[in-house]
């Protein structure tokens, strides 16, 4: 019996922004636009949670912002914005929907591993796109079997988050080498309309993000439609030569840790404001009191907040520094990565402690499935299991690091 495919909704264009729209866009503009639509996010989320992707209206309402185009290099039409701005554009959306959130944010992204794509690539696929739509899959990786003009690509793919609403697929996969030679692992990519999006994604929290199964069956992908993993891991790729050494010339691990980060960190953020109205207007059974008087649930609400603020701290300087390790060059690179992969696992952390906080202090009302927050302490908690947030991997890989040992991860 065959597999259910999902009903995802390839984008048909046409709702770009002009060049003189974008050149008016600021970061000031960018952010305060993605702040408005949050009403509409929350409006929307216990619908997109249902339906298991995002939204249409909130969808097209991310695109008209021009959101999207936050890493699109400048010379190819793209805003090129700083990790500040592209953080604080997403937080809103997250506070309102984590889950929409971690789809749209991957999808902006994404648009830096096609600035790692050979410049003619870039050029050819972003003269067509002003902005691509893509999730990038690399587990379990395919096989790639070279051939005149490229390579047949055949795989299955799992968590193509982004997937409901791409143009375009980016698939990990493995080159066969001669045996004694070092793996060859690379990034293809291919219009979305070329691959099959089996209906997988059935989970208790992150429902929303559509995350399906991806497969493609001896697929051939132009040579040039692909790049080489290993020198992108340290900045080493096209990105580098192509556009230089800020931006597309950091780590490319870190720069996930960061995107993934970024909806965790809006659902503590939401959490909080909805835990601190509720208390206001709560009173417990016995009590002549709200909630908000009494010193354990000030105390709880205190909590959260410091957790959610320190956590966006690291996570804001982890962007940061990201972009300077990348003048660093191996095997110092390689610590400095480790570490800031262990940071941000344990603001992720933080961020799920700030949400499980907030929940014990309003009371057996947070389990109503119409309660937002409820939604948000489900999807932090499948967030939390990304697989670079695993705290026992990351930990052990800096604390090797501190004593001299070397990594014993290939996740660097």
């Amino acid at each position: 019996m065959s597999e259910a495919l999902a009903d995802r909704r390839i984008p048909t264009g046409g709702d770009y922004l002009s060049a003189a729209e974008l050149a008016a866009l600021t970061p000031e503009i960018l952010i305060d636009r993605m702040a408005t639509l949050k009403p509409l996010a929350a409006d929307h989320a216990n619908e997109a949670e249902r339906l298991r992707r995002p939204v249409d209206a909130v969808w097209n309402a991310i695109r008209a912002t021009g959101y999207f185009y936050v890493y699109v290099p400048r010379r190819f039409g793209g805003l090129e914005f700083d990790p500040d701005t592209y953080i604080s554009a997403t937080l809103p959306l997250a506070e309102a929907c984590p889950s929409t959130a971690w789809a749209a944010c991957f999808a902006a992204e994404h648009n830096w591993l096609i600035a790692q794509l050979p410049e003619a690539t870039q050029a050819e696929i972003w003269a067509r796109f002003p902005y691509v739509i893509a999730p990038s899959c690399a587990s379990p990786p395919g096989r790639a079997e070279p051939v005149d003009g490229g390579f047949r690509l055949t795989g299955r793919w799992k968590w193509g988050s982004g997937v409901m609403h791409a143009d375009w697929v980016m698939l990990n996969a493995m080159v066969p080498v001669p045996e004694g030679s070092p793996p060859d692992a690379r990034m293809f990519i291919l219009p979305a309309g070329d691959a099959r999006v089996i209906d997988t994604w059935q989970m208790a929290g992150m429902a929303a993000t559509g995350s399906n199964d991806i497969a493609v069956d001896d697929h051939f992908v132009p040579e040039g439609y692909g790049f080489a993993v290993g020198p992108v891991r340290s900045g080493r790729g096209n990105g580098r030569e192509i556009h230089g050494n800020g931006l597309y010339g950091s780590p490319m691990l870190p720069n996930l840790c960061v995107t993934a980060s970024i909806p965790a960190l809006g659902a503590a953020r939401g959490a909080i404001a909805l835990c601190r109205a509720r208390l206001a207007g709560h009173v417990k059974m016995g009590m002549a009191t709200t909630s908000v008087d009494k010193p354990a649930a000030q105390m709880r609400l205190a909590r959260a907040d410091i957790l959610a603020r320190s956590a966006e701290l690291a996570i804001r300087s982890v962007a940061r520094e990201n972009i300077a390790i990348g003048a660093i060059d191996e095997p110092a690179q390689t610590i400095e990565r480790i570490r800031l992969r262990a940071q941000v696992a344990f603001a992720v952390q933080q961020c799920v402690e700030a949400v499980r906080t907030c929940c014990e202090a309003v009371g057996s009302s947070v389990h109503a499935l119409s309660n937002p927050l409820q939604r948000m302490l489900r999807d932090v908690q499948v967030m939390q299991s990304h697989i670079v947030y695993d705290q026992d991997v990351a930990t052990e890989l800096h604390g090797r690091a501190l004593v001299g040992l070397p990594p014993n991860s290939a996740l660097l």
